[in-house]
């Protein structure tokens, strides 16, 4: 049976293709533009100007087979801020895929646990649900796998077409692509299932493409992040990649391989291939980069470790750890790894060894230099993507100054961005921004914090009357980044 998803079912296409497609979890079906929406707390703050955009997935047909939350169809929920006014606005990423089976009228891909793309007759469908990246007065909509840079117009969300500075590099992009708001350069990387395995490039303020490069790892990898200093960008090469014979069979299986160090490279910001130079360290997965930046000869990245599983006898339990990333069961601590570009030499450390926290965001005005302040969120160690709190970080020392959660049995927040205010005094001086859905209480609102103190709960909470289906990642763009563009 194939059908239009609807929100209120709890198996919306009358079938049960497995729990992340039913109840907090299920699409919606409707495209909205609401104004006017109900304060339930507080005022919308004058000072608050830009567009908080969050991606996610968000099935349209019945899927063919079992259903993943990276299979659906990617949706990009909007609030946009005016003079302390708030526009919120929902629309479906158009990519090659949605378009194909809007004419088919049903499914004509299937996800990842089915398949891999390459299998002619089991197509897997970039969606576009990954990450939003606010570049050169637009948002561009990318998938984890490496596919297209499909660019959203920010405040209509209508689809505009492809990046042609992505087309033009012959290769795609991933995931975590990087904006240096200084120079508004776009660093970004690709990976595939075919030597060099990923390729490196970057993109200007103009939106075109200044630099493209292969770089060559032992094999393929299944890298998820990257990071960028001032000078300098780093990529991954993590322990945890295709489980050889599941791949050669056409089977997306990942495996865990913990005599295989992480690596990091990094390379200067325009490098040729052969510049890049790799450091390693202990052995895990890493999902999200908070910040990077350079301290002295030091190049000091800060992000989320995936903690590997471990057996009984406290030995890297390599089957747990890859079931556990492969169906999102996060066990993170936040991390610091240190790279000295003189002497070679390696430092890492827990920042807070005792909190789950994930999907990571800062004040991206300072992308690649020296943060002090990160914004994350609580995790569950039981619930996939519930995130039922949100904590601001000291990145120096890991100490918590401050969090917040309406609920944390029922709280389901989206990924919150700092968004700075007006002519701001201090590198905290904002706000930060999620979608919450209140399950006890059936509510969806969008929470708006002061980032200096986020333990004080929201300054304004606005009711959605709809649930956001769970999502991704999000971004945020100032009004002032968006009138440059125009």
């Amino acid at each position: 049976m194939n059908s239009r998803a609807n929100p209120n079912d709890l198996a919306p296409f009358g079938e049960d293709y497995g729990p992340t497609l039913m109840g907090v979890y299920a699409p919606t079906a409707s495209e909205h533009v609401l104004k006017d929406l109900p304060l339930l707390k507080g005022r919308i703050p004058a000072d608050l100007n830009g567009v908080y955009l969050r991606a996610g997935p968000n099935a349209r047909y019945a899927p063919n087979g079992r259903y993943h939350p990276f299979d659906g169809d990617g949706m990009v929920h909007a609030a946009q801020f005016d003079k302390g006014t708030l526009t919120y606005r929902n629309r479906w990423v158009q990519t090659d895929g949605w378009k194909e089976e809007d004419q088919a009228g049903k499914s004509t891909f299937y996800g990842i646990r089915e398949t891999l793309k390459d299998r002619p007759d089991k197509r897997l469908k970039d969606t576009a649900n990954t990450d939003l990246v606010a570049h050169a007065g637009k948002a561009l909509a990318l998938w984890y796998m490496s596919g297209d840079a499909y660019e959203i117009d920010p405040v209509t969300l209508q689809t505009l077409g492809k990046s042609q500075a992505i087309r033009e590099s012959g290769g795609r992009i991933s995931a975590h692509a990087k904006v240096d708001e200084i120079t508004e350069d776009l660093m970004f990387f690709d990976y595939g299932n075919e030597a060099p395995y990923m390729h490196y490039g970057v993109v200007g303020a103009d939106g075109k493409l200044k630099h493209y490069v292969p770089i060559d790892l032992p094999g393929p990898r299944l890298p998820h992040d990257m990071a960028v200093t001032e000078h300098y960008s780093i990529l991954h090469d993590l322990p945890l990649f295709h489980e050889e014979e599941a791949l050669k069979l056409g089977r997306h299986k990942v495996a865990f391989y913990p005599d295989v160090p992480t690596r990091f490279g990094v390379m200067p910001r325009l490098g040729a291939s052969d510049s890049i130079r790799w450091f390693d360290f202990t052995p895990c997965f890493v999902y999200h980069v908070v910040n990077s930046w350079e301290d002295g000869d030091w190049v000091v990245m800060v992000g989320c470790r995936y903690m590997p599983a471990l057996d009984a006898q406290g030995q890297i339990d390599p089957v747990r750890t890859a079931r556990d990333v492969a169906e999102l069961v996060m066990h993170a601590r936040l991390w610091v790894w240190r790279m000295n570009m003189a002497t070679g030499a390696t430092k890492e450390h827990v920042l807070d060894p005792d909190r789950n926290v994930e999907f990571p965001t800062f004040n991206s005005r300072l992308t690649g230099r020296r943060t002090r302040f990160g914004y994350l969120v609580d995790h569950s160690e039981k619930k996939t993507l519930q995130w039922y709190g949100i904590r601001k970080y000291n990145l120096d020392t890991g100490e918590s100054l401050g969090s917040w959660s309406d609920d944390p049995q029922n709280s389901w927040y989206s990924e919150p961005w700092f968004a700075a205010a007006d002519n701001p005094q201090s590198e905290d001086h904002g706000y930060i921004i999620s979608f919450q859905w209140n399950e006890a209480l059936s509510r969806e609102t969008l929470d708006i914090f002061d980032a200096r103190d986020p333990s004080a709960g929201p300054v304004a909470q606005v009711q959605i009357p709809h649930r956001i289906p769970l999502g991704f990642h999000a971004c945020w763009m100032a009004a002032d980044r968006m009138k440059a563009a125009a």
